[in-house]
């Protein structure tokens, strides 16, 4: 394929979370997707029909065979490995959804795979684009805040009727805290550093059908001396929400993936009430802004910020919580991809 392209062309495998993806590429003014594949042959053909896909196929080895420049992984969690290296041989940019993969040992494939690689490859770590995420990185970052010593947050969700198709997401492998909680800790990971060690309990008292523990509790200690916490539960009975609290020696940030503002408080800004709310766009799953950035990057040359080992860290953190919840010890993170 030509390095250097007026217009990129985007193949997607997987069609239900993948059409967030066909919608993005084909609203971009650089790209154009040329393929959407699903093993479920039906539902990919009425993803291309309503966006205007000139080809929908059932096997992503066909996907690969067309003339594309960047591929989605946009399917369940277990086949990421395989499809993703697949994709990365095949000489394509790759944004991949989360999580990475469910294992280290498939973590540390796509690593080797695109590190081998010429192109670009990316996880789709959303929450680094949730606008109010976003500002509170930006209003941390800027100091607004002190310094940082506490972070929380939360995936608490509630899966009765998000089992996949399939049942793909009671797959044991794919524990909650890595699938859902995955974006929870990113987020921490990406405000406060690396997470050095997990300290976890779990408990499995609602979604009983359910191979995991449906609700976990993390403690977290990270590089930087921040402590932290994030709790995972696909079973609570309320809205759907990332709920998550930043607490500085100077103020505190309250933001989600879900609410229309930010909460502020700073005391070198301080006002009689306390906080004061900053309004941000809706956004909870912006995948757009995710092409947008993979884009940018192909075009500039430049390595994407979440490339696959920022994804594996992820992915280790999250395995070292699960793994605490078992063995009722403390467990080190690795960050060493």
């Amino acid at each position: 394929m030509s390095e250097k392209k007026s217009v990129l062309r985007a193949g997607v495998i997987g069609a239900r979370m993948g059409e967030a993806h066909v919608a993005a590429y084909v609203q971009h003014a650089a790209t154009e997707v040329a393929v959407v594949c699903d093993t479920d042959l039906e539902r990919a053909q009425q993803v291309a029909a309503k966006h205007n896909v000139p080809k929908a196929v059932a096997d992503y080895r066909e996907l690969l065979a067309e003339d594309v420049d960047i591929v989605s992984v946009a399917s369940p969690d277990m086949a990421h490995r395989e499809q993703c290296v697949a994709a990365l041989e095949a000489g394509a940019h790759v944004l991949c959804e989360k999580p990475l993969a469910l294992t280290i040992e498939d973590c540390e494939a796509i690593v080797a795979a695109a590190d081998a690689a010429a192109t670009l490859f990316m996880v789709g770590q959303v929450c680094r684009f949730a606008p109010g995420f976003a500002l509170t990185k930006t209003l941390i970052d800027d100091g607004l805040i002190g310094n940082l010593f506490l972070v929380e947050s939360e995936y608490a969700h509630n899966y009765t009727h998000a089992r996949g198709v399939d049942d793909w997401r009671l797959h044991p492998l794919r524990h909650p805290f890595v699938g859902g909680a995955c974006h929870a800790v990113d987020l921490v990971r990406w405000i406060a550093g690396n997470a050095e060690e997990v300290h976890a309990y779990g408990n499995h008292f609602v979604m009983k059908e359910w191979p995991t523990d449906d609700c976990v509790t993390a403690n977290l200690r990270f590089a930087t001396g921040v402590i932290g916490s994030v709790m995972c539960s696909i079973g609570c009975h309320r809205p759907y929400t990332m709920r998550s609290c930043f607490y500085g020696d100077a103020g505190t940030i309250i933001s989600s993936n879900t609410a229309p503002a930010i909460q502020v408080y700073s005391a070198k800004y301080p006002t009689k009430h306390e906080f004061w709310e900053l309004p941000v766009d809706l956004s909870s799953h912006n995948v757009a802004s995710e092409v947008d950035e993979l884009v940018r990057h192909i075009l500039s040359g430049e390595p994407v910020p979440t490339d696959a080992r920022e994804g594996a860290r992820t992915v280790a953190t999250c395995l070292a919580a699960v793994e605490s919840t078992q063995t009722g010890q403390p467990v080190k993170v690795r960050n060493d991809f």
